[in-house]
């Protein structure tokens, strides 16, 4: 898995509360319910760690 991937199921798991985010092919386990301040806060970290790679020139 590469790092880009690692980060987005970090956010995943600390944000939403979402263990994988790997296709399980079962409605129960690939569709969640989130909170919006959730995804709000799951968007946030995503930008920022964007931003920071491209500050750092990555």
């Amino acid at each position: 898995m590469n790092n880009l991937n690692q980060l987005f199921e970090q956010i995943a798991r600390d944000e939403l509360f979402i263990n994988t985010l790997e296709t399980k092919g079962h409605d129960s386990k690939d569709f969640h319910d989130v909170a919006v301040w959730g995804l709000r806060a799951a968007l946030r970290r995503a930008y920022e760690a964007g931003a920071q790679s491209t500050a750092k020139g990555n």
